[in-house]
């Protein structure tokens, strides 16, 4: 069983940055993939980024179109974190982001992980 806890949410104005943070408990989880979805009001949820397991293809990364050149992904594994760097934002990531995990090699369908944090909000005036 895989914990997350998700931080570094808040309110923001348009073109700041801001760090997700998404820490595992429980069990390690340097070869879990890990991806970051986020979810708007009235909005399905949506996947941004995600980074592969060590053991699958050496934390290679993933992001979405929308957000490929002003947000990175990154894990420590001696800190059992994923970070999400989140730079140029724009009021339309105003969301809650959500971290997730699983054992897949690959996968930007929510339905495919296991395990889901609780969210964080971020919010981006103009």
């Amino acid at each position: 069983q895989v914990q997350l806890v998700e931080s570094g949410g808040g309110l923001v104005q348009a073109g700041d940055s801001l760090r997700l943070s998404c820490t595992a408990s429980g069990r390690t989880f340097i070869n879990y993939f890990v991806g970051w979805f986020r979810q708007a009001p009235g909005k399905e949820r949506e996947f941004i980024a995600a980074i592969a397991g060590l053991i699958w293809s050496g934390s290679r990364t993933y992001y979405s179109d929308s957000v490929k050149d002003r947000f990175a992904i990154s894990r420590d594994n001696d800190e059992n974190t994923v970070y999400l760097q989140m730079n140029s934002l724009k009021p339309e990531d105003t969301a809650v982001y959500y971290c997730a995990a699983d054992r897949t090699s690959y996968s930007t369908a929510a339905r495919d992980f296991t395990y889901w944090g609780q969210g964080t909000q971020v919010t981006v005036s103009s």
